[in-house]
């Protein structure tokens, strides 16, 4: 196009029969032929990277869509179409002959680190009965010295029999040695009396914030919430070594996945910099949103001290816990559960101490993350924020998960209350759900289109590795609403289904942006980080029975590829 205005300047000074254009055209000449001459060297910029012949789907705020981008030095630096490759030169140009290509996926609420120290645990997921859990425990126990077993990921509501399990084979089993097996959402253990007397738990223990499960004025060796702590207290810490082989296990994993920020819900400080010290490194690359554990020492230090930031890590919310899970039974509810009279979940952490936390974090740069599973816990956390957003412009708090939510409720969102949730806990709770909740209280359970609309934003994530990894699950779950079986026909509670192009914007613009971080990252535009993906399929057009099937081809941060099964 440049090149094109100078053979026209050419051409008119030729066909000027009186020369009256050209005696104005020599004295500028010069001048004019620098302009063009830089314009012209302007199209032949070097640079890293010239992705094109793509289908692009930039999530930016001026174009949807696109079909060739540019990357220098770990940022976009110009997106468009074809005539990008005319105007710049690159050390490496992909011609992806339209394979879909989107902004790198973040997983707006997970467990990062646990996900890589569960590859060294009893695998219990898709247990199908106790006997299977035993199996498995029995197994992994085979020729090795230990002195502890850990492991987790059973879920009653799968076995045939749905009943909590109990200890008694567990401790004809392993009578010497402790065992603590966590239920599935990690707010339920079982354990055996070898690690209850360690713990210092008998039936005269008393605690708040959770459960202590008797049956015939016996222990069963089932713990909700709170008293798990006091053994995990008793059980072997992994070592540093141990920790840094989790998080480069668990970013391989995230990395093949698609995902290429994480927000980690709940980590302790000395975990936190152990993270920074493995980014500076070059050892860890996965940006990470990191959530604080809501101790005392934890926010003592981080109020003291102020947010931190670098390229890859970001820390400045707190994550704090409401209350348990429904499927243990400890979602705080207002009424009882309509599988267990006179049993209403528990808060692990009072109303006072939220409302308390609430106004001291309002008075810092913070945000605050709070877990609320039940009904009674999300009025509780909402009125809270409500109360204390008061003179707060931009907070971005957020309630992790707002499961089941009083349809009276639902308005206590808005612009300052943001909802993170994880739509696989949707498709995953729906064979037990109305057990527990009786028809009524459905209406405002999993409910992320009406958040949507209420909020305005909907971060997405998984709960990894409480759910799969996978984000074509989260995907799917969110725009169909059915199971990996294509169940149920018409898709659970299908008015609460996401569009497509919203579920996409939960997975990666909106996510961005419940961690501040949407001015550099979660869509494909100049100036941002050049995290972005490729993928073997359109999953905004493939019908539905196709998205399960999708791909990674490669995975990219800083515009270098950190995962491909293709790409060299």
């Amino acid at each position: 196009m440049k090149s094109f205005i100078f053979i026209t300047f050419a051409k008119f000074k030729l066909y000027d029969p009186n020369h009256t254009i050209n005696m104005k055209i020599n004295r500028n000449f010069v001048g004019f032929s620098l302009i063009v001459g830089l314009l012209l060297s302007s199209c032949q910029s070097k640079v890293d990277l010239i992705v094109h012949n793509a289908n692009v789907y930039t999530l930016g705020q001026n174009n949807l869509k696109a079909s060739a981008f540019v990357v220098d030095d770990g940022k976009f630096v110009d997106v468009g179409g074809e005539e990008l490759l005319e105007q710049y030169t690159a050390k490496k140009v992909l011609d992806l002959q339209e394979l879909p290509v989107y902004p790198g996926f973040i997983d707006s609420h997970c467990h990062f680190l646990s996900l890589g120290l569960s590859l060294n645990k009893v695998d219990l997921v898709g247990t199908k009965s106790f006997e299977d859990v035993l199996d498995r425990v029995k197994r992994y126990a085979t020729n090795k010295e230990l002195n502890a077993i850990t492991g987790r990921g059973w879920d009653q509501n799968d076995w045939k029999i749905k009943r909590l399990p109990n200890k008694e084979q567990l401790d004809l089993l392993f009578p010497d040695i402790p065992v603590a097996l966590r239920r599935i959402d990690g707010h339920a253990m079982l354990v055996n009396q070898k690690a209850l007397g360690l713990a210092g738990i008998t039936l005269d223990t008393e605690v708040t914030g959770g459960q202590i499960v008797k049956e015939n004025g016996k222990l069963t060796g089932v713990l909700i919430d709170a008293p798990m702590q006091m053994v995990t207290n008793i059980l072997p810490k992994p070592s540093v070594e141990d920790k840094i082989k989790s998080l480069q296990d668990a970013e391989e994993i995230s990395f093949a996945n698609g995902l290429t920020t994480v927000s980690v819900a709940g980590l302790d400080r000395e975990d936190i910099f152990l993270i920074d010290s493995l980014h500076k490194t070059g050892a860890l690359t996965i940006r990470v949103y990191a959530m604080i554990s809501n101790s005392q020492d934890n926010v003592d230090y981080f109020l003291k001290e102020g947010p931190y930031k670098t390229d890859k890590l970001n820390v400045r919310s707190f994550k704090v816990y409401a209350d348990g899970a429904l499927g243990s039974r400890g979602a705080a509810l207002k009424d009882s559960y309509s599988d267990l009279d006179n049993h209403t979940g528990a808060f692990i952490t009072s109303k006072d101490s939220l409302e308390a936390l609430a106004y001291k974090l309002a008075a810092s740069p913070f945000q605050m993350n709070t877990h609320a599973i039940g009904d009674a816990a999300n009025q509780v956390v909402l009125e809270a924020y409500n109360k204390a957003l008061v003179f707060s412009d931009d907070p971005r708090w957020r309630v992790e998960h707002a499961q089941i939510i009083d349809t009276n409720d639902i308005k206590l969102f808005n612009r300052k209350i943001l909802p993170s949730v994880q739509p696989t806990h949707a498709t995953s709770d729906m064979y037990w759900a109305e057990d527990r909740l009786g028809e009524d209280r459905l209406y405002g359970a999993y409910a992320n289109k009406a958040l949507l609309e209420q909020s305005g934003r909907i971060a997405l994530g998984t709960d990894f590795p409480v759910e799969d990894v996978n984000p074509f699950k989260t995907f799917y779950a969110a725009v169909v609403r059915k199971d990996s079986e294509a169940f149920p026909e018409e898709g659970y509670l299908p008015e609460n289904k996401l569009s497509e192009i919203e579920a996409l914007k939960g997975m990666t613009i909106w996510g961005a942006y419940a961690n501040f971080e949407d001015k550099e990252k979660g869509s494909i535009e100049a100036g941002k980080v050049a995290d972005f993906i490729i993928l073997d399929r359109d999953i905004i057009k493939v019908s539905e029975k196709r998205i399960l099937k999708t791909r990674v081809v490669a995975t990219l941060v800083d515009g270098k590829i950190v995962y491909s099964n293709r790409i060299n």
